[in-house]
């Protein structure tokens, strides 16, 4: 699993020097090292940095970029609060994932997950694996495919909601029946009245990156049909 500029993800603090934080990056079976300077720690004009970081504490972390000599440069501040709980979750149901191989399989598992986890994260390889259980069997038996698919449909997997709020209004005589009618079109999603003009939309699904997907093409639906008929759209971003 390679990583990327932009990739949220775990680490653990090994050591502070002077206004830099070095770091220990959790990615599949490898540890790798990272930094964050002073600035990337948090907004604004910080005191005691300790206040933020102390040795041996898991934070989760965006990239900001990898030099050509493989020092990967990242930052806390740039975290938002959803994609901390997004990622935070995703590793607590990938260390469930764990420890069904290693019940399944015993000492092979081993062998699985570290090959899993050279392609791609072992989270998404299993929310891959339950709508198609061929790529558990191109890795393992089928008697154990089966005993796995099972421990996976008994689990309840806490579902992830996304949500927007968005203003929204016409000019028209018909306006209440025009924006009616557009939300009529939206599928899979809970829609609430804020006040005059605003409105919040939420998704939900089990994988988040599904749950922003269907968000974003009901955004893009949205602007789309309100620049047809002439009406007042904008997403309110916080």
């Amino acid at each position: 699993m390679e990583l990327e500029s932009g990739d949220v993800v775990i680490c653990i603090v090994e050591k502070i020097v002077g206004t830099v934080v070095f770091v220990k990056i959790i990615a599949g079976n490898r540890e790798l090292e990272g930094s964050i300077v002073m600035s990337e720690i948090a907004p604004g004009r910080i005191r005691n940095i300790r206040d933020y970081v102390v040795p041996k504490k898991r934070i989760v972390c965006k990239i900001l970029r990898i030099s050509s000599s493989g020092n990967i440069e990242l930052s806390l501040r740039r975290v938002t609060q959803k994609e901390r709980k997004e990622i935070l979750e995703q590793d607590k149901q990938e260390k469930s994932y764990t420890n069904i191989l290693k019940s399944i399989l015993g000492e092979r598992s081993e062998g699985i997950i570290k090959k899993i986890n050279e392609k791609e994260r072992l989270y998404d390889f299993f929310q891959e694996a339950k709508d198609n259980p061929q790529i558990l069997e191109n890795l393992m038996e089928k008697k154990d495919v089966e005993k796995i698919l099972e421990i996976l449909k008994s689990q309840k997997q806490k579902k992830q909601s996304i949500k927007k709020e968005i203003l929204l209004s016409s000019t028209e005589p018909n306006g209440i029946e025009l924006i009616k009618h557009l939300f009529a079109g939206v599928k899979e999603a809970e829609i609430k009245y804020i006040s005059a003009g605003k409105y919040s939309i939420k998704t939900e699904s089990e994988d988040p990156k599904i749950a922003t997907n269907k968000l974003k093409n009901i955004l893009d639906f949205i602007s789309k049909s309100t620049k047809e008929k002439k009406m007042n759209f904008e997403i309110i971003e916080k």
